[in-house]
């Protein structure tokens, strides 16, 4: 990918960027010339301080330091990335979901990307161009009523809102772009799947088919790896893809079977 693409001269923010499919953005832009800042609650040792800042996103409080990082030490960004997002709701479906359960879901999957919006996106109007790329998901087109209702109604009201700041912005020069990833094989979804399989008596394969199988299975037979959907980041937030505005982008190996 390096050989074709670049982001040579781009500042780039990219939230949730320590683990999984977000550390792997980070060092794919990195490797293609990006100046990157990302944040997490606390600072892994492979990140050096001058591209990290800590802040918990969930809070009002934390997107204003980071934005605030992001025009000090950037004086301000190309490309907004935004990786953040998971659940930690339980089982049991919406009888489950207490309000704290969904206000945490909106915490963490749709204000942290507005906030920051809110706060970094002028300067990329008032520039005349930027990037704007929010990490959906395909649970907001294809939710698991028992787990995931929250989360999926959250990255659903993400797409929303992304959709519409495409329309406001994009004439101004700002691309705004929705990328849906379906299951990727991170560190928490192995442990996943080896939990998974420890109870069912199998091995890892056979954990992973169960939740392949829970998903309605997956046509391409496995999950995406970090490095894909971040392959995909890299492009959409390069100048090869200046006409690419208001849309989104199904990464999930064909697990929904229309999108």
């Amino acid at each position: 990918m390096t050989g074709f693409l670049t982001l040579n001269g781009k500042r780039a923010l990219i939230t949730g960027g320590t683990q999984g499919a977000g550390a792997a953005t980070v060092a794919l832009f990195r490797d293609l010339g990006a100046q990157v800042l990302t944040t997490a609650r606390s600072r892994p040792e492979s990140l050096p301080n001058d591209m990290f800042v800590a802040a918990d996103l969930t809070t009002l409080q934390g997107c204003d330091i980071l934005a605030e990082a992001a025009r000090n030490r950037l004086g301000g960004v190309d490309v907004i990335v935004h990786m953040l997002g998971g659940s930690s709701a339980p089982g049991g479906g919406v009888a489950a979901l207490g309000e704290a359960e969904w206000q945490a879901e909106l915490n963490l999957n749709l204000l942290p990307a507005v906030r920051l919006d809110r706060a970094l996106v002028p300067g990329m109007v008032a520039q005349g161009s930027g990037v704007v790329i929010h990490v959906t998901s395909i649970q907001h087109l294809l939710p698991l009523p028992e787990a995931t209702t929250g989360y999926a109604a959250a990255k659903a009201a993400l797409s929303v809102y992304s959709k519409s700041l495409s329309k406001e912005v994009s004439p101004k020069g700002v691309r705004v772009v929705r990328v849906a990833p379906g299951w990727i094989e991170t560190e928490a979804s192995v442990r996943l799947a080896e939990r998974l399989a420890q109870e069912a008596g199998t091995d890892y394969e056979g954990g992973k088919r169960i939740i392949m199988d829970a998903l309605g299975g997956i046509p391409l037979g496995r999950p995406a790896k970090p490095a894909e959907i971040a392959d995909l980041i890299a492009f959409l937030a390069s100048d090869r893809a200046t006409t690419i505005t208001g849309t989104e982008y199904v990464i999930d190996g064909g697990t929904v079977p229309t999108a």
